[in-house]
């Protein structure tokens, strides 16, 4: 009848209930059944003690006498003070465990410290569906639940309701501590609860499947709070209060389940005591289940903000908008969908899409969630996040909200042990992880199983990123979907974002729904709210010149409120815009991908403490950045999206009353639109030369052997393979990239609808720039928001536009700043790696004698100064013909300046298969003016060399490229050309002239691409 393998476990016996499945609580039995004899309500502490109960008749004298003899023993102990022997076995094995568990349940000292026993002890209520007949204990319309106890200088005890969902298990879900037990008529069947995330329980007569559980405990019995690394009794608090008396069993520190419920789901005892070596030391807690042990917290230690688990609408908000309180300041409320999509996460385990204005609080969302469910006895909460100035936004935030946040990231590669540690430990409450991170072998390997198993919930930050649909997608977080898929039952989803239209909604909500077939994943809730933001004045400045909004932004920076963001599109321009401002006496910083991670850290913190007027930056401080007073936002140059463009300048303007926006667009933005289009995903023969590679090589081919055989840069080969990755047709493993087989389908007509896509946003931005519409009413229907109206702020709707007006002496300044030439070029010093599969046996390090000196050019193509002048002169469709003067003005300077260690003493010109005139033309006029000879030009032979890569560039030039023969020199060659893309024409050229006799080498190149 319904027997527990539990070496721990007791009887109950006749017809007055026994608790045995707490060894501590026995000398307390004889009072608890004449008070529930006296009442028919379970009395006070019975919540505790319903794991491991059996109930069965008494029988036998003998059984009778030993009953007798025990209640003997205990009244002994009770006169005389004396611990019980497994209590003090307890307390032996973890001595930091401070509390006793008091005599007497009647004396309301249950789960007290024997120094300072509570005062009354406050009531917790189970109201149950409906009564339960049948038996003597039985439970009644309503009971007392006794023994999670608030301490009387809490706020206001908070009752905990617990209704049950299956009409034949009561206990229902978990209520803190509350165990499960069938109590229906006439069944003896002890059922408890099983300990494993995702293992299916035992409930009823005839043990039928139950409900799947989500408990994050190893044990039998419930785990109130956190404990100290594994120890006995808890540290967490009861809001502010360090006197709240906590207790629980912490799960086994040995791994094994032990679920003494349902024994044919785990181990048997004995095979617990075959694999365990703490039960034969007698030290394993987790064989200790029966006892309860009660902890009274130190003056010392600090509140962590978690509560007792509470299953009511009106308590679960309560507490979220205390959370928010903790997050945001006292004043802050909870919106009505903030507080939707928290309900559906926590109560109802769903997945959730919230669509929502930048700054409406999203983030709020998933750290006050995060706060219930960990409370609730969840597990950590894992963000994705796709940058790093993001993720430390989120990690300061979260602290606020008294959540332990920690990362693993490019950034913090010695860190990654700690934290994955102390996830495994439980001392972490939310991951954040970058989506590359996902596909990174050791850590999906290792750390990613787990980390799924375990997890409280999952939260995919700047969602759009999903959909390939979206302005920002990013290959990476298509491995979601795997991710999705392999969440257990019940666990919630949020995924948030600020810039979906109605496409990526439906794309993203569709992954959403990617389950195992749980109801969690069977539909997702969607949450789309106004895009309008009230404390933005949108505005447009188009000026002619680089140089005129530079000058113009100089002047007017300081007339701007507080401190801001000015972003521009390419690296080379934040550093040159960063230079110019500092020059006329700005505090600004620069920040792009290319930053060094401390810098960016360290910048990130003066723009929030408002040390510098501007950051000049890229999108690389976009997506997520919070900095609530931040006054403006002004771009040098048009994003290619007006869904890019309102993600941006929705870091503006958060908690102020009126922030100030504005572009200032110019021409030259399409081109680079135009490059940033060249990178979209390549052609089918492109993706299977690497697909028939990787199946014909014998072992994993890192990146860089692999770019030796497909005839793409690594930029797009990187992006390529994370998609063939995704779509399961290669696997990234240690050592490089497998083939796995699988069939892959090139979906062509869905590549070109993207890329008609982006031509589509581009276009729209062009239309944004010239509108005379409400420029907000414009992006919010670009982004689909059917409530979208005139906002009554911006440029157009006010009639007040801003001047365009620039003093001329602010214009010379800028255009003498930008006009200065000059941008250095490094040299290659290592040859690619896979030259000899290309027939070329160079490899390693180019060797000192064959090796070019330092260069320079006039500016790079990305410029802000000499950008736009040098792509309308080597534009694809521009005609060749001889250097103008201003770019031949502009060689002289950079050769003025130039710090070299000795001066040429002739010119070499490379031979240009585009623009022969040109190059030509350049090299005989600098040697005209510098009264140098020209020596000749290094010529190619054969075929146009690949731009591909590297490697196929290097291998093709090193073939082809033969030098003019040289006269005796004395000193160093000028190399001249006209561009300079890779950096591997000039690098074999100049080999080319060392071993030629050359003393030294001296590129000079027009323009730069990078």
């Amino acid at each position: 009848m319904g027997q527990y393998p539990d070496p721990v476990a007791g009887r109950l016996g006749g017809q007055r209930p026994r608790r045995l499945a707490a060894a501590a609580h026995d000398d307390q039995r004889d009072e608890v059944g004449l008070a529930h004899q006296r009442d028919g309500a379970v009395p006070a502490g019975i919540g505790h003690q319903l794991h491991g109960i059996r109930v069965e008749p008494r029988v036998g004298q003998r059984r009778r006498d030993d009953a007798i003899a025990q209640r003997q023993r205990r009244a002994q102990r009770r006169r005389t003070g004396a611990q019980h022997p497994r209590v003090a076995r307890l307390h032996q094995l973890r001595r930091h465990v401070d509390g006793d568990v008091g005599p007497c349940l009647e004396r309301r000292s249950d789960h007290t410290d024997r120094a300072a026993a509570l005062d009354q002890p406050q009531p917790v209520r189970a109201v149950l569906e409906r009564p339960v007949p049948g038996r003597e204990r039985h439970l009644g319309q309503q009971c007392e639940l006794v023994g999670h106890l608030h301490q009387p200088g809490l706020v206001e005890p908070q009752p905990i309701d617990q209704r049950c969902r299956d009409p034949g298990q009561f206990g229902g879900r978990d209520v803190v501590g509350v165990g499960r037990e069938n109590l229906g008529a006439g069944s003896r069947q002890p059922v408890g609860h099983r300990v494993e995330r995702g293992v299916d329980h035992r409930v009823g007569p005839g043990g039928q499947r139950g409900r799947r559980l989500r408990c994050a405990a190893a044990a039998a019995d419930d785990d109130i709070g956190r404990g100290l690394g594994g120890c006995l009794g808890g540290r967490s608090m009861h809001g502010a209060s360090s006197g709240v008396v906590r207790h629980g069993v912490r799960q086994p520190t040995c791994g094994l389940l032990h679920a003494p419920s349902a024994p044919r789901r785990g181990p048997t005892p004995r095979a617990v005591r075959r694999r365990c070596p703490s039960w034969r030391r007698g030290c394993c807690e987790g064989h200790l289940r029966g006892i309860r042990v009660a902890t009274r917290l130190r003056q010392s230690s600090e509140p962590c903000g978690r509560q007792l688990r509470v299953t009511t609408s009106a308590d679960l908000r309560d507490r979220a908008g205390e959370v928010l309180a903790a997050l945001a300041g006292p004043g802050a409320r909870l919106r009505d969908d903030q507080w939707t999509a928290i309900r559906a996460l926590v109560e109802q385990r769903r997945r959730a899409l919230v669509v929502q204005r930048t700054g409406w609080g999203k983030s709020a969302v998933y750290f006050v969630a995060t706060a219930l469910l960990r409370a609730a006895g969840s597990g950590p909460t894992v963000i994705v996040s796709p940058l790093l100035a993001l993720m430390r936004n989120q990690i300061e935030a979260a602290a606020h909200a008294g959540v332990r946040a920690a990362t693993i990231n490019s950034a913090n590669p010695d860190e990654w042990a700690q934290v994955q540690h102390q996830v495994t430990a439980g001392e972490i409450d939310v991951l954040l992880v970058s989506p590359e991170r996902l596909n990174n072998p050791d850590f999906r390997d290792a750390v990613l199983p787990a980390l799924t198993a375990s997890a409280g919930m999952l939260v995919v930050d700047e969602a759009h990123c999903i959909s390939d649909w979206g302005h920002d997608f990013r290959p990476d977080y298509r491995r979601l979907r795997t991710l999705l898929a392999q969440l257990p039952d019940g666990v919630p989803v949020l995924a948030t974002t600020a810039t979906a239209n109605d496409r990526v909604v439906r794309d993203v909500a569709e992954q959403l729904a990617i389950s195992d077939g749980s109801s969690a994943g069977a539909d997702a809730l969607v949450l789309r709210g106004s895009l309008d933001r009230d404390s933005l004045h949108l505005g447009v400045l188009s000026l002619l010149t680089a140089a005129q909004r530079l000058a113009w932004l100089t002047a007017h920076l300081d007339a701007l409120p507080g401190s801001g963001i000015v972003y521009v599109l390419t690296v080379a321009a934040a550093d040159d815009v960063a230079a110019f401002l500092r020059g006329a006496g700005y505090e600004v910083a620069a920040y792009t991908g290319r930053t060094e991670a401390a810098e960016r850290e360290a910048t990130e913190a003066d723009l929030l403490a408002n040390q510098v007027k501007a950051v000049i930056a890229t999108s690389a401080l976009g997506m997520g950045f919070d900095k609530p007073d931040l006054g403006f936002v002004v771009h040098l140059g048009a994003p290619a999206s007006p869904i890019a463009y309102y993600q941006q300048v929705g870091r503006a303007g958060r908690g102020v009353s009126r922030a100030d926006v504005l572009l200032l667009p110019g021409p030259e933005d399409r081109d680079i639109w135009a490059y940033f289009a060249s990178l979209a995903f390549p052609a089918e023969p492109v993706v299977r030369r690497i697909l028939d590679v990787l199946a014909a090589a014998d072992r994993p081919l890192s990146t860089p052997a692999l770019e030796a055989q497909v005839e793409l840069n690594r930029t797009r080969l990187e992006m390529v393979l994370k998609v063939l990755d995704v779509d399961g047709a290669v696997r990234r493993v240690r050592g490089g990239w497998t083939a796995t087989g699988t069939p892959w389908h090139y979906d062509e007509q869905r590549y070109e609808r993207i890329a008609q896509a982006r031509r589509d946003e581009q276009d729209a931005m062009r239309d944004y720039v010239a509108t005379g519409d409400c420029r907000m009413e414009f992006l919010r229907r670009a982004l689909d928001d059917p409530d979208a109206a005139p906002c009554g702020r911006c440029d157009n709707c006010t009639g007040r536009h801003w001047s365009p007006d620039v003093s001329e002496p602010a214009q010379q300044a800028a255009v003498q700043r930008l006009r200065r030439p000059g941008v250095e070029i490094a040299p290659r010093r290592q040859w690619p790696t896979g030259l000899a599969a290309l027939g070329v046996e160079l490899s390693g390090k180019l060797p000192t004698t064959e090796l070019a000196d330092p260069g320079r050019a006039v500016g790079r193509l990305t410029d802000v100064g000499w950008g736009g002048r040098l792509r309308s002169l080597l534009a694809a469709d521009a005609a060749d013909g001889p250097v103008p003067d201003d770019l031949l003005d502009a060689c002289v300077a950079v050769l003025a300046s130039w710090d070299w260690p000795a001066r040429p003493v002739g010119v070499v010109t490379i031979v240009s298969r585009s623009r022969p005139q040109l190059v030509a033309s350049l090299g005989e006029r600098l040697s005209a003016l510098g009264r140098l000879p020209l020596l000749g030009a290094v010529t190619a032979g054969g075929p146009a060399p690949s731009a591909a890569n590297s490697a196929h560039r290097a291998a093709a030039l090193v073939r082809s490229l033969s030098p003019p023969q040289l006269p005796q020199l004395e000193g160093p060659v000028l190399l001249v050309d006209d561009r300079t893309d890779t950096g591997w024409t000039l690098a074999v050229a100049a080999r080319s002239l060392r071993l030629a006799g050359a003393p030294a080498v001296l590129p000079l190149t027009l323009a730069a691409t990078t």
